[in-house]
């Protein structure tokens, strides 16, 4: 009830004078004298001067509470109740004395804040109903509002309120007095050319830029608003455990948090990132972002730039130093420095020459510690300097981490947004996804960028042969984006282009013939000792440790993951540089032996690329002869993408010892070929001109294989006719992450009808991203009523649900309305049938349950024609179980089933035309042959081989027209069949797992009928 409905129930001119009595009368004045006054001094039931005690204002909550209660309309709660609702109003008045605070406060809070207060310092009610709960605080918000208006009549309200306001405003300018003494106001004049600077800063900041890259059609700058991409960042941090003081101290941890959002919780931070991280676009990033919304106000220094000149720049030279059009009035960058407003961004560390970096290390340094109150980003390659450069002065350090699938999705859409270019967008995902090598070079926004532009130039088609790619790549990292930022000699040695492949090839080769992946120090400067003789333009320029240092610092291609140890960024730039290093000492020989071995499968497919046509026919004449294993038969199809120039007698070799493996026919070639890993997935053709069993050998291959890479391949066949690749398809999603199969695949399938299997929990609420679907199984404990909350009840029409044992009560399901198939198999045991006997159920299976019983309300199921069960039917007759008003067309009895009722009483379902028979827990005795020959309509009879051996002393069984065999070995006597059913005209065989059964070899126990095996895909020979 609100206070303004009540307030028809309680005149003004009624509460008025009640509400009036509990405060004590006042002469005029500002009341000073006492100050401060609380509303406890003022309460007429309390201090010296009472007019009334706690029993009266219990009687004047009554009379509250009487006038409400009397007026006309409905009673706001119960009569009997009108005692405690007096009791608790009461005591909720009374919380007036105990609150500490004078009537100016009391006004400034609010009727519903006081009525709130009163409601804590009062004791609360018990067993009050939701109608008197209700009026009790509608009532008490009431009586607030009466009880301000009263204190604002008060003679010494106003005057009080004056003399508050005019105490806090001289408060306020002491204040503010003190803030400008502290932090100045900017004039006018800074104000002014903030107004220019700011925009000029957005603007310039707001673009990125690829160096290194002359494509003529693609842009080598972009806006940064379109292409940024939010990365993450790690970092130690011992803070973690901070609140978990039962924890011992296990030093500090990792963490991960977006680097654009490092300062927000950080005032100064040191990130570390590898050549094309994303370090300066990052800094870019926060400037625009500052720039634009006005605070704090950027700085950006790139190093590069500073060095060039005898000294670092102090504030007053920041922008002279960086060429900003814009001059700042004298002092502006002290000023802004000195109040905090800062936002001092100081990029690249690495390209400060070695010699200067101790220089600027003591600059950044005078600088923050000159002005504490801003906010400092510098930048640097992780080897550049030792971690704890500026750890004394609170710097914490970051690393950029290396982006995700789902960052490289995002990058390659902006950038073709922003390139206007989204006619290539799709297909070069596509290749991101399918082509191994391409997707691990794409790890940072520089390699993704070259990626995009030299996709776009080449009209949506990559390199034919990767090498291509990588030349592109190493050109751009090891010489021209140095060059092109005018980076010049920063350690003072400069090397060519070809003098530092050959340094870094030597790296790479000695790691792949160590089987490595990385290096110590000393074993690195061994090798480029070896190797720097026979460069002498590298070693004239310095000795092997200061060559070293450069390659690591300035090539891009090396990391230092920890002290004392080095790798290269890139497995693939690995591969790729030790392949340049085979080939030229001519070791063919050494990359044969080797065939078989997954790990060097790269750097044969590049060492095809960089050999010579001659090199390269041997290479692959040598490693067909030397290995006949589908793995390597298919490496070498793969390396004719690499082969530019071939002879053509190898090139029809090489393809003709891989026509045999791909399209894969059959389940076992399927198998034989994921052995060869994730190589195979480039090679998968289709679906396009594939038989049905092809396109399934392609699916099934691809699942095999698993891996983000299968999925493309996976995603070609969504639309494929054939059942069975659908269900396959359907098979391979919990290899995948959920959502994304989900959103690539399955909503393909769902126009198809396909049944839809949901064995997690994730996969289950994913259904309902498919929209309405016809056929669904379930795996797992779900109630029947979160089973519909995952379909739509309208649509569907065939419901499995496979261990659930909290699946008891069934009548919810009857809201499926159209529901025709129902499966229960390893739920809760004895569930109650009888309310599906409200649907029109025309299939229903149960299979094994843990704990097999009774089966209640399955008689009541008189709609079923098909019934599939596997409980033991234990008893005198099958009607004691089975409903025998229903009718009957199929039943299954499935292990375990045949009890004691054996087969007695199976002629009582008249209209049963199919039987199907397996061992049970009981044998079939002669009087149940005798039924079954004796059924007047039976003449489909399904036997599963456990069966087989019990027919041979069994009599005829003339009705019997078509027999099926299932799940045989190939060893299994029959030869008593014939004579068993004399007058079957279609015997049809089911091979048992991946057993091959010749269809001659059962022909002759059936002279006269048509014999069928179904041999498929999952058991058919491998020609």
């Amino acid at each position: 009830m609100d206070p303004a409905v009540l307030g028809t129930r309680l005149a003004s001119s009624a509460l008025v004078p009640l509400v009036r009595k509990l405060f004590v009368r006042e002469g005029p004045g500002a009341g000073l004298a006492d100050r401060p006054v609380r509303l406890s001094a003022l309460v007429s039931f309390r201090g010296e001067r009472r007019t009334l005690d706690e029993r009266g204002v219990r009687k004047l909550a009554g009379r509250l509470v009487r006038h409400a209660v009397e007026s006309p309309g409905e009673a706001p709660f119960p009569a009997d109740e009108e005692a405690a609702v007096t009791d608790a109003l009461a005591r909720r008045l009374l919380a007036l004395g105990d609150l500490d605070m004078d009537d100016v406060q009391a006004v400034h809070l609010g009727h519903r804040e006081l009525a709130r207060k009163l409601h804590t310092h009062s004791t609360a009610p018990v067993g009050l109903s939701a109608d008197a709960t209700v009026f009790l605080d509608s009532v008490t918000e009431w009586a607030c509002v009466h009880v301000l208006h009263f204190f604002t009549q008060r003679s010494t309200f106003v005057a009080r309120t004056l003399v508050e306001q005019s105490r806090t405003q001289a408060e306020l300018i002491a204040k503010v007095d003190e803030l400008i003494r502290r932090g100045p106001r900017p004039s006018a004049q800074d104000a002014s050319f903030e107004r220019r600077y700011l925009p000029h800063i957005a603007d310039k900041q707001n673009r990125i830029t690829i160096y290194g890259i002359d494509l003529r059609e693609s842009p080598d700058r972009w806006p940064l608003e379109v292409a940024y991409l939010s990365l993450e960042a790690s970092g130690a941090d011992t803070q973690a455990y901070d609140r978990l003081d039962s924890l011992p101290d296990g030093g500090p941890v990792t963490v991960q948090l977006r680097a654009d959002a490092a300062l927000a919780e950080h005032a100064r931070v040191l990130l570390r990132g590898d050549a094309g991280s994303g370090k300066t676009t990052l800094v870019q990033w926060l400037a625009v972002t500052a720039a634009r919304q006005g605070a704090p106000v950027p700085f950006v220094l790139p190093l590069r730039t500073l060095v060039r000149a005898d000294t670092l720049p102090a504030p007053e030279a920041f922008l002279t130093a960086v060429s900003c059009p814009h001059t700042a009035p004298p002092g502006w960058a002290e000023r802004v420095l000195t109040a905090g407003r800062g936002l001092v961004m100081v990029d690249g560390i690495d390209e400060v020459p070695a010699a200067d970096r101790t220089r600027t290390r003591d600059w950044l340094l005078d600088l923050t510690r000159a002005y504490p109150g801003n906010q400092w980003l510098v930048t640097t390659r992780p080897t550049a300097v030792r971690p704890t450069w500026l750890a004394d002065q609170g710097f914490r350090e970051l690393t950029l981490a290396p982006m995700k699938r789902a960052d490289v999705t995002t990058f390659v859409r902006r950038w073709h947004a922003a390139a206007d270019a989204r006619d290539y967008e799709d297909t070069l995902l596509t290749a991101l996804r399918t082509k191994r090598d391409l997707a691990l070079m794409a790890t940072n926004p520089l390699m993704c960028g070259l990626i995009c532009a030299l996709h776009r130039e080449r009209r949506g088609f990559l390199p034919q042969g990767r090498k291509e790619l990588y030349d592109a790549a190493l050109s751009m990292l090891l010489t021209r984006r140095d060059r092109e930022r005018g980076m010049g000699a920063p350690d003072g040695i400069e090397l060519t282009e070809e003098a530092r492949l050959e340094l870094l090839q030597s790296l790479a080769y000695g790691l792949i013939l160590s089987g490595r992946t990385e290096m110590d120090h000393d074993g690195a400067l061994l090798l480029l000792e070896r190797a720097l003789p026979n460069i002498a333009s590298a070693a004239q320029q310095g000795d092997t440790e200061a060559v070293f240092r450069h390659l690591l610092l300035r090539s891009g291609l090396l990391r230092e993951p920890a002290p004392g140890v080095v790798h290269f960024v890139h497995r693939t730039f690995q591969d790729y540089l030790g392949a340049r290093a085979a080939v030229a000492d001519g070791h063919l020989d050494v990359l044969v032996h080797h065939a078989g071995d997954p790990q060097w499968e790269d750097v044969i497919r590049m060492a095809v690329a960089h050999a010579r046509p001659q090199e390269r026919a041997r290479l692959l004449r040598h490693l067909l002869a030397a290995d006949s294993s589908p793995r390597v038969s298919l490496l070498a199809l793969a390396c004719l993408e690499d082969a530019t120039t071939l002879d053509p007698s190898v090139r029809q070799e090489v393809e003709s010892r891989a026509a045999g493996l791909i399209p894969p026919r059959t389940a076992a070639e399927a198998r034989a070929l994921a052995e060869a890993g994730p190589l195979v997935l480039e090679l998968l053709p289709g679906p396009e001109g594939l038989s049905d069993d092809e396109a399934l050998g392609v699916v099934h291959t691809a699942t095999l294989v698993g891996g983000p890479f299968a999925l493309p391949v996976l995603k070609r066949y969504r639309d494929h006719e054939d059942g069975r690749v659908s269900s396959q398809l359907l098979s391979a999603w919990s290899d995948f992450d959920t959502q994304e199969f989900a959103d690539e695949v399955l909503t393909r399938l769902v126009q198809r009808g396909t049944s839809f299997t949901a064995k997690t929990r994730a996969q289950a609420e994913a259904l309902r991203r498919l929209g309405p679907l016809r056929a669904v199984s379930f795996t797992g404990s779900y109630t029947a009523e979160e089973l519909l909350s995952f379909v739509d009840p309208d649509a569907l029409e065939r419901l499995a649900v496979f261990d659930n044992p909290v699946l008891r009560d069934l009548r919810p399901l009857c809201r499926i309305r159209n529901l025709e198939t129902l499966t229960l198999s390893d739920c809760a045991p004895s569930i109650d049938l009888e309310p599906l006997a409200a649907l029109d159920l025309r299939w229903l299976q149960l299979m094994p349950c843990r704990e097999p019983g009774p089966l209640p309300g399955l008689q009541q199921l008189t709609s079923l024609d098909t019934l599939g069960i596997s409980h033991p039917l234990n008893g005198s007759d099958l009607a004691e179980w089975l409903p025998v008003d229903a009718p009957l067309h199929s039943l299954f009895l499935q292990p375990g089933a045949i009890g004691t009722c054996g087969l007695k009483g199976l002629t009582r379902w008249r209209t049963l035309k199919r039987l199907h028979l397996s061992k049970g827990q009981c044998e079939l005795a002669a009087p149940d042959y005798e039924e079954l020959a004796g059924h007047p309509s039976l003449d489909n009879l399904l036997l599963f081989r456990p069966v087989l051996p019990e027919l041979h002393d069994a009599p005829e069984m003339p009705g019997i027209e078509t027999l099926r065999l299932w799940a045989l070995s190939g060893t299994e006597d029959l030869s008593a069949l014939a004579g068993v059913f004399p007058n079957v005209r279609e015997v049809v065989i089911a091979p048992a797992g991946h057993h091959y059964l010749p269809a001659d070899h059962y022909q002759r126990y059936f002279p006269h009928a048509k014999v069928e095996v179904l041999n498929s895909y999952w058991n058919a020979i491998t020609t």
